[in-house]
């Protein structure tokens, strides 16, 4: 079977013996320096290896050859004389006398593919003023916006030059409107405008399943990695030169940092893109987790999983994390399929960054889940559901429960949430409320491990999902009033949840993909972000904007301290589908109470209110009424499917 190493490799491989006799703490890859290059590869299976260089990225022969000296803890090493700065290469490895041509694991530049590794000066790839680059000032409240990089430009109506619609480059042209009218901001100023903190970007490392040298309108999200240090060449405007794409990433991070934007990675380091990668051919087996009769494992899905509980391995995804955040100044991580990582790496990596930037600094969170069993080395503990306690503070991960409360759950389209007629008790909405961190056996720490959301890259948009509850014939395009007012509500409770907030690109205009679910190789046409329908629901979008401005006032909502749950004073079914909730809003704020009122039923519901007089900051229409609010006392009326907030000093 292919892949399949002997179950006593599989052993060995998981020794202590070999952990000892093997793991290395230096720096890998090809070492540039302008009298030199040193190329190390760890490869301590191997009986030969050998190193090409080439002019091009691809295709031609060998400029040159040379044999690697093997070293200690299982290190090949070379120094190569001159300035090979440009210059590609590979390598030849041989075992057990078998030879695997292979680029390197560790290169931090390739060519057109990226079959073929690239030797660069770093600094030559900065762009001007990057030494001074700084990210934004920390805003009192994190709110994530998740956003494929082609998504972001693809549509005409952009406005963004063509050649850099769906580029790194789209993100730093600062007067994109609609249809270039000069009227309708787009792309990076409607996004200035938006009031979210950080962008996250589906992954932006090379990856495999869209050729860079293809059709531009190939799509992908680009969960295959490849090369895991090098940015993806289909985003750059010169794929064959591997220094462009450096570049163009710098200058992308570089203009959202200008702009008030930090900047979020996708990484997805629980499986390659094929069992037969980079690494897999350094040491075969090594790198990936196998059954107990030496078959790889799949608990990703993909057909292989990282074996992280293996110090190398361990050591290569905490190097690359620590890499993207030093060398492209990226503010945080996200990781795919988090549960299929060990625990104490994450704790290790949220360590490390702490140590380097300060703690808190960079973002962390993940899926706490994986697509099915993975053949860990026993007594591994994963980051997953399970071990939330047993992972740092600073590791947060996505919360499925709050989702399939308010809208319903991904595995049944037609099953509602509460917004959308599926009902939902007031503790159980409470507990969404809380973060869920409230006490119960296997909780959270503290709201600061939950991240809230509706909606992301792969579920059906927010919008798609009511329409599907909503008991009509499927009209994805036209803006239905009444659906329109579940989303508002769905993004109030979404937003008045303590937590990190996140949501995908688009579901404050109610994106559609017309219905696909998994649109991971739509068209791009289907994925773009649809840059006329962010202006027809322009009402959406300021509900949103208001909602994200009002949180950044509200104490008792950004706590993310393991006594935030305590805030949450009363709470009570008002009536079927209706509840309400006093929040102690303490703090630097207007308001020293808030009450919190969901009402999900078809009719106006009267709610009592404690004594005094109260503000209204939001109700179904506006959530930007806290700028002059009106106020009421004893008794409040509450439309169908609409949400009320309301302030007392």
């Amino acid at each position: 079977m292919k892949g399949k190493i002997t179950p006593s490799l599989k052993k060995y491989f998981d020794s202590r013996e070999f952990r000892e006799r093997y793991h290395y703490d230096g720096v890998l890859g090809a070492l540039w320096a302008p009298g030199k290059t040193t190329f190390r590869l760890w490869a301590p299976t191997a009986q030969d290896v050998t190193l090409r260089l080439f002019k091009r990225g691809r295709g031609g022969r060998a400029l040159e050859q040379f044999p690697l000296a093997p070293g200690e803890q299982g290190v090949w090493s070379l120094e190569v004389p001159g300035d090979l700065d440009g210059v590609y290469y590979d390598y030849r490895v041989t075992v057990d006398g078998v030879t695997r041509r292979t680029a390197d694991p560790y290169a931090v530049a390739c060519g057109l593919e990226g079959g073929r590794s690239m030797v660069v000066d770093l600094r030559r790839t900065d762009p001007e003023g990057w030494a001074e680059d700084r990210a934004p000032a920390r805003q009192p409240e994190t709110v994530i916006y998740e956003l494929h990089v082609k998504d972001f430009s693809w549509d005409p109506a952009s406005g963004v030059k063509p050649e850099w619609r769906g580029k790194f480059k789209a993100f730093c042209q600062e007067d994109a409107t609609l249809n270039g009218d000069g009227v309708h901001p787009t792309c990076l100023p409607y996004l200035r405008g938006l009031g979210v903190t950080h962008v996250q970007l589906l992954p932006v490392f090379d990856y495999g399943s869209v050729a860079e040298g293809g059709d531009p309108a190939e799509y992908n999200w680009g969960y295959d990695p490849v090369n895991y240090n090098v940015p993806e060449g289909s985003y750059s405007t010169d794929p064959a030169d591997g220094a462009v794409r450096i570049r163009e990433l710098k200058e992308a991070v570089q203009s959202l940092h200008k702009n008030g934007l930090r900047v979020i990675m996708d990484v997805v380091y629980n499986h390659t893109y094929h069992l037969d990668s980079w690494l897999w051919r350094t040491v075969p087996g090594y790198y990936c987790r196998q059954r107990t009769d030496g078959t790889p494992s799949n608990g990703s899905g993909c057909g292989n999983d990282l074996a992280s509980e293996r110090s190398m391995c361990g050591k290569y995804i905490l190097d690359s994390v620590l890499y993207w955040a030093e060398e492209y100044h990226i503010d945080g991580f996200r990781f795919d399929l988090m549960g299929l990582l060990d625990a104490p790496l994450m704790n290790r990596i949220r360590r490390a960054l702490d140590r380097r930037y300060g703690p808190g600094e960079k973002v962390m969170l993940g899926e706490p889940w994986s697509a099915s069993d993975t053949a860990a080395r026993p007594g591994t503990r994963l980051a997953n559901k399970g071990n939330l306690t047993r992972l740092n503070r600073g590791v947060a991960a996505f919360c499925d429960a709050t989702r399939d409360a308010v809208k319903g759950s991904l595995f049944d389209g037609e099953a509602a949430g509460f917004v959308n007629g599926g009902g939902l008790d007031a503790e159980e909405l409470a507990c969404c409320l809380r973060g869920w961190a409230d006490g119960w056996e296997g909780a959270p720490h503290s709201p600061a491990q939950t991240v809230n959301y509706l909606s992301c890259h792969d579920d059906w948009t927010l919008w798609d999902k009511l329409i599907q509850t909503g008991g009509r014939a499927p009209d994805f395009q036209s803006l239905h009033p009444e659906l329109l007012r579940q989303n508002k509500l769905a993004a109030a409770i979404d937003l008045t949840c303590q937590g990190t907030l996140f949501f995908l690109a688009g579901e404050e205009f109610a994106r559609t993909k017309y219905g696909v679910k998994n649109s991971y190789r739509s068209p791009a046409e289907l994925n773009r972000l649809d840059w006329n329908r962010a202006w027809e629901n322009r009402a959406l979008v300021d509900y949103y904007r208001g909602l994200i401005a009002l949180r950044k006032q509200a104490p008792g909502l950004m706590d993310k301290s393991e006594q935030a749950a305590a805030r949450l004073l009363t709470g009570g079914q008002e009536a079927d589908d209706c509840a309400g909730y006093l929040l102690d809003n303490s703090g630097n704020s207007p308001w020293h109470t808030l009450a919190l009122i969901y009402n999900a039923s078809l009719e106006t519901v009267s709610v009592y209110l404690p004594e005094g007089t109260w503000e209204v900051l939001v109700d179904g229409e506006s959530s930007f009424l806290w700028q002059n609010p009106g106020t009421v006392e004893h008794v409040v009326a509450v439309p169908p499917v609409s949400a009320l907030i309301l302030g007392q000093r």
